[in-house]
């Protein structure tokens, strides 16, 4: 049983980077938790672990010790640097702030899928695992598969914190009985970003831009711009992934639907009114010359990069992390971005959805599991902690008492309040309701692997019936169920 299960979590290792989230091999796990692609090595390591070995003399990236030797020793595992030099800062301030209960802390980075590979090995064993360490919005599900077996809940460390935290967000890093196991990073809402500058130069205003409420209206704004520039070959308004999931989570948000059936024990099913009106709508501006497919399936990849700084696109839905992508790979692009709502199929539709993400846990394991917990909810969820991921890492952050701090949500000394031609979190506190939550379970990978691997490119490259490519994708998933 052990050896089967721990080939299923390795399986949906292979198809982490499908799921609809942050991860991006080009971004190299810089600021959003990222899932990026390892072909190759899983395959080796399912047979070791099944073969009862450790995997998990997987060898670090980096390591390092930070805060009070005299205090209580802990261990933290991430598979992005940059999450354990934000953890490394916030220790000393916990420490500095509770002298009474200081802690040390030994951060480990280790690449993606071995560190998910010996996490999981460890809280199999019962020996092992760190106190604290991150889990990529992929591997939750079977993280999760212990539940308070291999892992500490959460909901009492951060009730200093939870009245203003984001509950869909939250939600999403609940286990199946309902206790808080995972603390977010960021939202991760959905929104549209407009190249103004380019679209100024066609005659179409910020104005125009806001005036847009559904993705009708989206398409017409489109045509518009089309005509503007008179349809040269390559230029197009926006671009569709054959990928990566995102656009179907946006389309059941605003259905409130959910194809994986909500919880573990749902039955999936992937032939929704939303994801059908979504791909079809899709097929359609493929067809007219309003889209292309994203080069390489997504925007977030080198590629993708590409194309925006050759204005080939001109708008595009993504999570606000994607912000930190115009930072690394895009700075030349500062002051010509707007960020605006994205647009629905009807009005009064939530208008986004919290997409990727790392769900930081405290295992069973801890020296302390109450003290360990309580500086995870205090590094993730205080405001201190949330301005930090706010400045180091751009993050959207969970903590909405911030969003309309002005110190916080207009700082001009933050580069991304300066980079766009609004404030990123006006946009986050005029959606602040209208932001729905798709459940990450066992069936996921499934889900993302069939749709990556066949059904978008079947839509949207091939021009297969959308009711015949999800009809074939139910088959698949109804197998796995």
């Amino acid at each position: 049983m052990r050896k089967k299960f721990l080939a299923v979590f390795l399986t949906a290792v292979m198809t982490a980077s499908m799921l609809a989230g942050c991860g991006s091999s080009a971004a190299s796990g810089e600021g959003a938790g990222e899932a990026p692609a390892d072909s190759g090595t899983e395959a080796n390591l399912t047979e070791e672990v099944a073969e009862g070995e450790s995997a998990a003399e997987a060898e670090a990236d980096a390591v390092t010790t930070v805060g009070d030797p005299n205090g209580t020793h802990m261990e933290c595992w991430s598979f992005v640097e940059a999450h354990n030099t934000f953890y490394a800062k916030m220790v000393e301030k916990w420490n500095t702030e509770n002298p009474d209960k200081t802690i040390e802390i030994t951060f480990t980075t280790y690449p993606y899928s071995d560190m998910h590979t010996k996490l999981l090995t460890s809280l199999t064993a019962g020996t092992g695992a760190p106190d604290i360490c991150d889990v990529e919005m992929g591997q939750v599900p079977n993280v999760y598969a212990g539940l308070d077996t291999w892992l500490y809940p959460l909901d009492e460390a951060m009730s200093p914190y939870a009245a203003d935290m984001l509950t869909s967000r939250l939600d999403a890093y609940k286990g199946s009985d309902g206790k808080q196991y995972g603390a977010p990073f960021h939202v991760g809402a959905t929104v549209m970003y407009y190249n103004m500058a380019v679209l100024e130069e066609a005659g179409i205003t910020q104005a125009d831009v806001d005036a847009v409420v559904t993705w009708a209206d989206y398409q017409a704004l489109g045509e518009k711009y089309l005509e503007a520039i008179g349809k040269p070959d390559g230029k197009y308004w926006t671009s569709v992934d054959t990928a990566g999931v995102d656009w179907m989570w946006i389309a059941m948000a605003e259905y409130g639907e959910d194809w994986t059936g909500g919880s573990s024990d749902a039955t999936a099913n992937v032939q929704l009114d939303s994801v059908k009106t979504m791909l079809t709508m899709q097929q359609d501006w493929i067809n007219s010359g309003l889209a292309e497919v994203s080069p390489d399936g997504h925007v977030d990849l080198e590629a993708g990069f590409q194309n925006i700084l050759d204005h080939n696109i001109v708008s595009f839905p993504k999570a606000m992390w994607y912000m930190s992508r115009f930072i690394n790979y895009m700075p030349e692009e500062k002051g010509n971005w707007y960020i605006a709502k994205c647009p629905v199929f009807e009005e009064g539709q939530d208008c986004s959805v919290g997409i990727g993400g790392t769900g930081t846990v405290v295992t069973n394991q801890a020296a302390d599991t109450a003290l360990a917990a309580d500086f995870l909810c205090y590094a993730k969820m205080s405001p201190e902690g949330e301005t930090m991921i706010w400045e180091d890492l751009g993050f959207d952050v969970c903590n909405t008492s911030l969003w309309s701090d002005d110190a916080f949500a207009h700082d001009e000394s933050n580069q991304y309040n300066t980079f766009f031609r609004n404030y990123p979190y006006d946009v986050l506190n005029s959606i602040k309701d209208q932001i729905g939550t798709i459940m990450t379970v066992k069936i996921s990978p499934t889900i993302n692997e069939q749709f990556c691997n066949i059904t978008l490119n079947d839509v949207l490259e091939n021009g297969v019936d959308v009711d015949e490519a999800l009809k074939a994708a139910q088959d698949v998933v109804a197998l796995e169920q």
